[in-house]
């Protein structure tokens, strides 16, 4: 579904990506590992048309959508759940379920993908007409993750969806990433927890300075000596 090659992503001087190459199957779930600072949510931000890289190629379905404006490249299929989840917080949960359908592509089927969001999330249903912004964080979460969906994504990327959550909520929150993985969905996960990450998916990247350093089945890399001391602290 989705390629990326040879892709340079530049802050001024700074160079955030470099040379990053990666592929993502459709129907599967892609993890992307680093520590703080090695350009992942860089790499969300540039697919998603947020940052326009340097150089190198995003193709999405084989259509080259690397520099297209965010707006575009949401309509073509790709959906964003942004780290600290950017709701919009003096609107209600209904309004900005709403907000997300305002694409194109999501338009006609918007009542449709409206119940399916309130059957996966029961408790914001309860509450559709409260503000987002007196929710939990848990609540708040499973807003954002409504709200892309509104949009009728192929594709999901999830950067640091378990940031400032409880432990509960966490558990929750995977067993949602991984039923709309066995839905079909297509996911790019990027998450603090690596183990779980690593557990849920079929393919990941290691990324440290804005290089892909090491690549693999999830499996795999759970099982990596060197991953297990650098993000598993074994």
């Amino acid at each position: 579904m989705l390629t990326i090659t040879d892709l340079d992503l530049f802050y001024g001087d700074a160079q955030a990506l470099d040379s990053v190459s990666l592929s993502v199957e459709a129907g599967t779930t892609t993890a992307i590992v680093g520590a703080n600072g090695a350009g992942k949510t860089s790499l969300i931000r540039t697919i998603s048309g947020i940052l326009k890289p340097a150089r190198g190629s995003i193709r999405l379905h084989d259509r080259e959508i690397a520099g297209l404006p965010s707006h575009v490249v949401c309509d073509l299929g790709v959906g964003q759940v942004a780290e600290g989840r950017q709701i919009f917080p003096t609107l209600s949960i209904r309004e900005n379920l709403e907000m997300g359908a305002v694409i194109p592509r999501a338009r006609a089927s918007a009542k449709d993908t409206f119940a399916h969001v309130l059957h996966l999330f029961p408790r914001l249903e309860e509450r559709l007409e409260q503000a987002a912004g007196t929710l939990s964080g848990g609540e708040q979460q499973m807003l954002a993750i409504g709200r892309c969906l509104m949009g009728r994504p192929e594709l999901i990327m999830f950067d640091e969806p378990s940031l400032g959550l409880a432990p509960a909520l966490v558990q929750e929150l995977f067993r949602t990433i991984r039923a709309l993985g066995e839905q079909g969905m297509t996911i790019i996960l990027v998450e603090q927890n690596v183990a779980a990450s690593l557990k849920l998916a079929s393919r990941a990247y290691v990324l440290e300075n804005g290089r892909v350093v090491l690549s693999g089945t999830g499996e795999a890399l759970l099982n990596d000596p060197a991953v297990k001391q650098a993000y598993l602290g074994l």
